[in-house]
């Protein structure tokens, strides 16, 4: 009995801290007064949780191409607005302008704000710090 109150208690010791850290704070990596609109094409979409990931080539001021990566909402909260998967799929080749907030790093990495398409079409994704603050 004793050895498995200890495996347990082990197990546990373990899962947990990677499991706070498995979530976090927009605000803790993402300056939330740093929103920039970007203008990119898109290489690639990762459909996968707890967030989407958008992988974007931009032209930096030098005139060189910089990879950046953006994390969004979750696919759950695509799907209930009434985005696809292939919806976002489509995207990919596209030049679109996205608006994200910037990693405090200043890294090449961004909580995604908006992403306004070729065709006009746009998602605002609202602000990462409201999301924060949201219940489930």
């Amino acid at each position: 009995m004793n050895n498995r109150i200890l495996t347990v208690s082990l197990i546990f010791v373990l899962l947990v801290p990677g499991l706070l850290v498995a979530h976090h704070s927009p605000s803790a990596i993402f300056d939330m007064k740093m929103r920039v609109p970007l203008k990119g094409s898109v290489t690639k979409v990762d459909w996968i949780n707890p967030h989407i990931v958008v992988y974007m080539d931009v032209k930096g001021d030098d005139g060189k191409v910089e990879n950046w990566k953006f994390e969004s909402n979750p696919p759950r909260w695509f799907t209930k607005v009434g985005v696809t998967r292939a919806d976002i799929a489509e995207a990919i080749g596209q030049t679109v302008t996205v608006e994200i907030v910037k990693a405090i790093d200043g890294s090449k990495y961004g909580y995604l704000q908006k992403i306004t398409f070729e065709n006009g079409n746009s998602i605002a994704l609202g602000n990462a710090s409201e999301k924060e603050e949201a219940k489930p």
